[in-house]
Order: structure tokens, then sequence, then C-alpha cells
């Protein structure tokens, strides 16, 4: 792999975290938007890719449209981004009875993408995009799910997957990605009216490189594809439904990093589940 240039949003921790370390240590120059910078004060392998000019890293909130241009204003200081490091996911506040967990703002995923699309630099080749979703948001997907997990999707995840839902349909307009029509068209709540007309917002199909990963149940559980001796990874990663129960986030981390270096001709453009 030639070295790249990658933006990162949303990889403070957890599954960006993990791709992008691993990407760095594969010689990527990488930019994070991040909205407070000192999370990393005690993380020696990047301030280790900071003193050493791979990693940069911008004050911002991916909720802010000009601070999201200011990240990818950062990145193409470095060269065209070659990928797009999507992770932004939502820290749940709390957990209602009625609503399951709640996610503040419960547009938040959404409304970053939309914000980092509307910006994407339009004088240079558009980049490798890599959004992560989740299993269990299509009535197709949800019907795969193991019985025992699909209440817990139904109603304890129902706020935090509207939103991805949300990113999905933003994605399918813009990547020509397949859109079941039986689905509901998620609400101006979390899309926004008239959101195809954003100014800056790629138009239909016009995105030709994007990536959509839908990992099963995530886990803080260990690397087992760092661990396996020989033969195929401990995760399956395929556009048919897993039906599958979980998978760890630097798992899915591990599948990333492998996508976008060295298996991006069989992974890009599709929607791909992940899981054990």
């Amino acid at each position: 792999m030639s070295a790249q240039n990658i933006l990162a949003l949303g990889a403070s921790k957890n599954i960006g975290y993990f791709a992008a370390i691993r990407l760095l240590d594969a010689g990527a120059t990488v930019t994070f938007l991040l909205r407070n910078p000192t999370v990393f004060d005690e993380d020696e392998t990047i301030k280790k890719a900071v003193a050493a000019g791979k990693a940069f890293l911008v004050k911002g909130d991916g909720l802010n449209q000009d601070d999201v241009a200011r990240a990818w204003a950062e990145a193409t200081s470095h060269g065209h981004v070659d990928t797009l490091l999507f992770t932004v996911g939502g820290v749940p506040k709390g957990f209602s009875l009625t609503k399951g967990f709640i996610i503040e703002p419960h547009n938040l995923v959404t409304q970053c993408l939309l914000n980092t699309l509307c910006t994407i630099p339009k004088d240079a080749p558009q980049p490798r995009i890599v959004v992560v979703s989740s299993i269990g948001l299509t009535k197709r997907s949800h019907s795969s799910l193991p019985l025992i997990f699909k209440p817990l999707y139904a109603h304890a995840l129902a706020m935090p997957h509207r939103d991805k839902l949300g990113v999905e349909r933003v994605l399918a307009h813009c990547a020509g990605l397949p859109w079941d029509a039986s689905e509901e068209e998620p609400a101006d709540d979390i899309v926004g009216a008239g959101w195809r007309e954003r100014q800056g917002l790629p138009g239909p199909g016009e995105l030709k490189q994007v990536l959509i990963v839908r990992p099963a149940l995530l886990t803080d559980g260990e690397c087992k594809a760092d661990k396996k001796k020989e033969g195929r990874e401990p995760y399956r990663a395929e556009e048919k439904e897993l039906g599958g129960y979980t998978i760890s986030r630097k798992d899915v981390g591990h599948f990333i990093f492998k996508a976008v270096t060295t298996d991006w001709n069989k992974y890009g453009g599709k929607i791909i589940n992940v899981g054990y």
C-alpha cells in the first residue's frame, strides 16, 4: 500500500480509533476532527504520530459545517484525501422505558455526515468513503437477527438506529447504493426537510467509492484477527445478511484497515455486514 492521506471523523475512540492506528502504523497520514483534542494527551501512539508529522488534530464539531470544512482543508493541505473514515456515533445519555437509549441530538450521525459530504473538495479526486452503520436497521436486516436480539434492536436501540438509517438513506441517494422501496423514508427530524437540495451535497449517484460497514452487536473484546494463525479471518464480512451475534470494535477496525489498504476492489461500492 502506498501511504494514504486520511480524514477521520469519529475516531477519538472505538472503531475509528482502532482503524486509524492501523493506518498510521502502515505509514498513512491521518487528520482527526475532534471536539476535544486533549483526548489524546495521554496517548503515546498518537503523540508520536503528531511529532512525526503523520497525525494532525483539528478542534471542531461534526455538527458545525464550517468546522468540517476546516478539517477538509487541513487534510488536503497534506495532499489529496485518499480515504474519508466516518465512524461518528453517539454516546447514550440515558435510557427511557418508552424510547430506549437516548442520544442527543437524536440526529447526530446523519447531520454530521451531511455536513461532511457537503464540504468534500470539488477540485480534487473523490476519496474513498467508509461509513460505519449497523445491522438490524432495515426490515430485511432486522428479520435476520437472532431472535434473542430482536427486542434489543427494535426498542432499546431504536433512537440511534433511526439516525443510522438516515445515514444509509443519504448514502443510497449520493452513491446510488440499494434502497428498498418498502422502507419508510427517514423523517425530516433526522435528515432535514429538503435534504436532497442541500448546497454542496453530491447528487444522485455522484459518489463513486463508498463502503458501508454494518457490524453486528459491538463488544470491547480483543482483536481475534491479530491472533489467528493461518487461513480465513475469524470474522465474516459479506453482502448477505449474516444473522450474527457480536463482533469486537477492534475486529471491525481490522476489517476497515484491510478494506482500504488491500481489499477495496472486493468491498468498495458495497454494503458489507461484519460479524463472528
